[in-house]
């Protein structure tokens, strides 16, 4: 059922996404570096790094606000990390702002779920790629299943369940499985393609692409058509993609420093502090040719970006990263 905050939701995006080209429709905003996991194919965690300290996270919460941006995601590392998450989340919807976050469940507890129901968190990402534990992922149905089922019984909030396919070749079908358990609980479920250290695809094994064919067909997803038809139709046949990024102005990536970049895979490009970020920051990058485009698997600055498809093409090539030290 469509609730009253799904409604406001989608008429705030589509305002900032007809009538503005200069607000921010999604920002991501790392709470924490570190990672209580270390599964080989992400670079986004480190292990010794500090939650990033409340006062910070809540200037930064309220500078997206001044560039009116509509959804923020609280993500890592492992959010769930940071004991000031409950805080920040309350801060996002006190400006009238969606607020999702990402985790990868295994902290998850019903204080946990508690806590978020309170503060008003609308939707939350749980990473599971498939049954079993593996080298590559410990991020399986046999570790999570049990905070699959506390979730069920008491989120409030929107719950996805996302499978990165193209990890490895053993057991490409056990994300069948994770589909279907996502959609037996009342989850909706969507899949990522693996990439490399710059955002770009790993290409896939017959194996994996008959995997990623038959979720298409048992999920019945709708994240998992859109994503298909935006992109990632191309991009597993080899294919690249004609569109316009618009990373740095329709999608934002904060980092713990509190910087701002196209993604996560592209740190230091613009490297500017969210606190002097603008409007005319905005305008630049929104009209910038990103040079990674064509083979990018980054769903979600695909998904924000194709709202301005229909806008004029980007003219203005790249310039050099403005803090190439973090990149």
């Amino acid at each position: 059922m469509t609730s009253l905050r799904d409604i406001q939701s989608g008429l705030g995006i589509l305002r900032r996404g007809l009538f503005s080209k200069n607000s921010p429709l999604l920002a991501q905003l790392v709470v924490t570096r570190f990672c209580n996991l270390d599964c080989s194919y992400c670079n986004e965690f480190d292990k010794v790094s500090k939650p990033v300290p409340v006062d910070d996270l809540l200037a930064r919460v309220d500078d997206l606000a001044r560039l009116d941006t509509a959804i923020v995601t609280c993500t890592g590392g492992e959010p769930l990390t940071n004991p000031h998450l409950g805080a920040v989340i309350r801060r996002i919807r006190s400006h009238g702002m969606t607020a999702t976050m990402n985790t990868n469940g295994f902290l998850l507890t019903r204080e946990h779920i508690d806590e978020l129901n309170d503060a008003g968190v609308e939707g939350m990402q749980i990473s599971i790629d498939g049954t079993e534990p593996t080298a590559a992922s410990l991020k399986s149905l046999k570790s999570l299943r049990g905070k699959l089922e506390l979730l069920r019984q008491h989120a409030r909030f929107k719950v996805n369940i996302n499978s990165v396919i193209g990890i490895e070749d053993a057991r490409p079908e056990d994300a069948i499985e994770v589909a279907m358990v996502a959609r037996d609980m009342g989850f909706s479920h969507s899949m990522s393609l693996v990439h490399d250290s710059h955002g770009q695809l790993k290409p896939f094994t017959p194996r994996q692409r008959a995997v990623y064919d038959k979720i298409m067909t048992v999920a019945n997803s709708f994240q998992h058509r859109l994503n298909h038809h935006l992109f990632q139709q191309q991009l597993i046949a080899g294919k690249t993609n004609e569109w316009q990024c618009r990373a740095g102005a329709r999608y934002l990536y904060i980092c713990e420093f509190g910087m701002v970049h196209w993604c996560s895979q592209n740190r230091g490009n613009p490297g500017i502090p969210l606190s002097r970020y603008t409007v005319a920051d905005i305008a630049r990058e929104f009209d910038t040719r990103k040079p990674c485009a064509p083979t990018c698997s980054l769903n979600c600055v695909h998904q924000v970006s194709a709202l301005d498809e229909w806008r004029p093409k980007q003219s203005q090539d790249e310039g050099p990263a403005t803090n190439p030290a973090i990149s």
